[in-house]
């Protein structure tokens, strides 16, 4: 009997991709579109498309991620998002398989960003005693500063 690899990236099912933690996308949502890589590489730069460029459409995306999680992912993604698309592409190895694979944990670090709801801010109020210490400090400067003006001999 063979034995599959398991990859940390994919559920149980071979065809999701585990995006985050509850958050899988089926294979066929993401696009690849190898080009050639820039920089050095000799031979390798010139005949061989390693570099990936993965793109995702936010509308087959909203399917598989709730709501919240997607609103926030299209305000955290910047640069990425090209109209309602997710562009994401890596160059830094000379494998195909290992640009791909950097694209997809890529995505999972935006979509796990996503899910983290900010926290709402409390409004808070400066203590009664605060408010008079700052009061003070201003009468004491204010007071100062009149002195300052009308001291005799100050001839301005």
């Amino acid at each position: 009997m063979l034995r599959q690899a398991v990859n940390p990236m994919t559920d149980a099912s071979p065809n999701l991709i585990r995006l985050a933690p509850g958050i899988a996308a089926p294979a066929a949502v993401l696009r690849f579109r190898y080009d050639r890589s820039s920089g050095p590489g000799g031979q390798n730069v010139n005949k061989l498309n390693t570099k990936a460029t993965l793109t995702v459409e936010l509308a087959e995306l909203a399917e598989f991620i709730p709501p919240g999680v997607l609103s926030r992912l299209q305000r955290i993604a910047g640069h990425h998002l090209v109209d309602d698309r997710l562009i994401i592409s890596d160059e830094s190895s000379r494998s195909q398989r290992t640009n791909r694979q950097a694209c997809i944990d890529r995505l999972g670090q935006l979509v796990l960003r996503a899910t983290v709801r900010p926290k709402k801010r409390k409004p808070t109020r400066p203590s009664r005693a605060a408010v008079e210490r700052r009061l003070k400090q201003k009468k004491r400067r204010g007071e100062i500063k009149r002195r300052r003006s009308t001291e005799p001999g100050n001839d301005a």
